[in-house]
C-alpha cells in the first residue's frame, strides 16, 4: 500500500521525521514546504520530494493521504486548518502553539470532522516509559522531579516569547506530559520565572514550579537555557521502595535489589511515525497522543508558563482528561 505524505516545516525535527517515514515500506513523501525555500529544497531532495515556497501551494498541487506539520509554534493554526478543510489526517509535532485559544479551537473543529490526528510527544513511544508505568502500577508516585537545563537552540524565533512561549511552552511540555501519563492530571500549583541580562530574547532564562497532582502527588519542574550545552534533562520519580531516573535515552532504576540501568530498544521517533502511518492506512490503532489528548499538556505547559511571567497559581481552565483516556482508544 501506496501512503503519501506532505511535510510543513524544513527544520531539524521534519528532518527526523523525513528519515523515519522514508524507512517505511510503501510511504512517499510527496512535498515539503518551507517559506526558507532552501531548507525546502535540501530537505525535499532526502526523501525525493518536491520542495515549495509555501504550504498552500503544496496542498494544492499534491494528493496527500497525510500531512505532517512541523513549524514553529508561532505558526501553528492556518496550516491545521486548512487540513481539516480538506478532511485530511493529521501528524503535528508539538508545542500546538504559544497560546492556547487557537489549539482549543482547533481541536473542536478536529473532534467535529472525526480527524485522525496525532501530535509529537515522542518520548510516550518509548519502551522505557512503559517499563517505569509497570513498576509503578502497584506503588504510585508520591513525588517527581522534572528538569530541563540545556542551551537555547539556535533558531531565531526560539527566544522570542511571540515565537515559541517560552522554554516551559516548548521543552518542557515534553516532562509534563510524561508525568500526566505516570503521575496524572495536575489540579493546581505555584510557578515563578526570572530573565537576566545576558539570557537569550525576551524569554524567561530560568523558571521553576511546584505542583499538586489529583492522586496527592507532589512535583517540582525547572527548567534553564542559559547553559552552554545540555546538563540535565528528564524526570525523576518517588515512590514508596522506588526510585525512577527516565531520560529520552535510558531508565535508572533503584529498587531493593539496587540499581540498574535499562537502555531505550527503539528510536522514538520512528515507533510513533510507524504508528501514525499504520493508523492511516487502517491497519492498526496505536497513535498515544491525539490532538485532544495533547491540548491537556499543552493546557498545563501554558498554565505554568503565564504563572511564572508574574510568579502566580498555576491554574488550568478545564481539567484535562486523565491521559491515556482522551480521544481515540490508543491514547496513552
Amino acid at each position: 500500500m501506496t501512503t503519501t505524505i506532505g511535510l510543513v516545516g524544513a527544520g531539524f525535527i521534519a528532518g527526523r521525521h523525513v528519515d523515519a517515514l522514508t524507512a517505511i515500506d510503501g510511504v512517499i513523501v510527496a512535498g515539503v514546504a518551507d517559506p526558507r525555500t532552501d531548507r525546502a529544497e535540501v530537505l525535499a531532495a532526502r526523501c525525493g520530494a518536491t520542495p515549495y515556497a509555501r504550504w498552500e501551494q503544496l496542498l494544492d498541487a499534491e494528493q496527500l493521504d497525510a500531512l505532517y506539520v512541523c513549524v514553529p509554534p508561532h505558526a501553528h493554526g492556518p496550516v491545521e486548518e486548512a487540513a481539516v478543510d480538506r478532511g485530511l489526517p493529521l501528524f503535528v509535532e508539538k508545542p500546538l502553539g504559544t497560546d492556547l485559544a487557537p489549539a482549543e479551537r482547533l481541536a473542536d473543529r478536529i473532534d467535529a470532522a472525526g480527524l485522525l490526528t496525532a501530535v509529537g510527544y515522542h518520548w510516550r513511544y518509548l519502551d522505557t516509559l512503559e517499563r517505569a508505568r509497570e513498576l509503578l502500577a502497584d506503588r504510585p508516585a508520591r513525588m517527581v522531579l522534572g528538569a530541563w537545563l540545556d542551551r537555547a537552540p539556535r533558531v531565531d524565533w526560539w527566544a522570542r516569547q511571540a515565537g515559541s512561549g517560552g522554554q516551559t511552552v516548548e521543552q518542557v511540555t515534553h516532562l509534563f506530559d510524561v508525568a500526566r501519563v505516570l503521575v496524572g492530571e495536575v489540579e493546581g500549583g505555584w510557578a515563578t520565572g526570572s530573565r537576566s541580562p545576558d539570557g537569550p530574547g525576551d524569554i524567561l532564562d530560568v523558571c521553576t514550579a511546584a505542583l499538586r497532582f489529583t492522586s496527592g502527588a507532589v512535583g517540582s519542574f525547572s527548567n534553564s537555557c542559559l547553559l552552554p550545552r545540555g546538563l540535565r534533562i528528564g524526570v525523576e520519580l518517588v515512590a514508596p521502595g522506588l526510585g525512577l531516573w527516565l531520560t529520552e535515552h535510558q531508565l535508572v532504576v533503584t529498587d531493593a535489589d539496587g540499581e540498574r540501568t535499562i537502555d531505550r530498544g527503539a528510536d522514538p521517533f520512528e515507533v510513533e511515525d510507524r504508528a501514525f502511518v499504520a493508523a492511516v492506512r487502517g491497519e492498526a490503532h496505536d497513535v498515544r497522543t491525539s490532538y485532544r489528548e495533547a491540548l491537556g499538556t499543552h493546557r498545563l505547559a501554558v498554565a505554568v508558563a503565564t504563572a511564572a511571567a508574574d510568579g502566580g497559581t498555576v491554574r488550568l481552565s478545564e481539567a484535562a482528561s486523565p491521559a491515556g483516556s482522551a480521544g481515540a482508544g490508543a491514547d496513552r
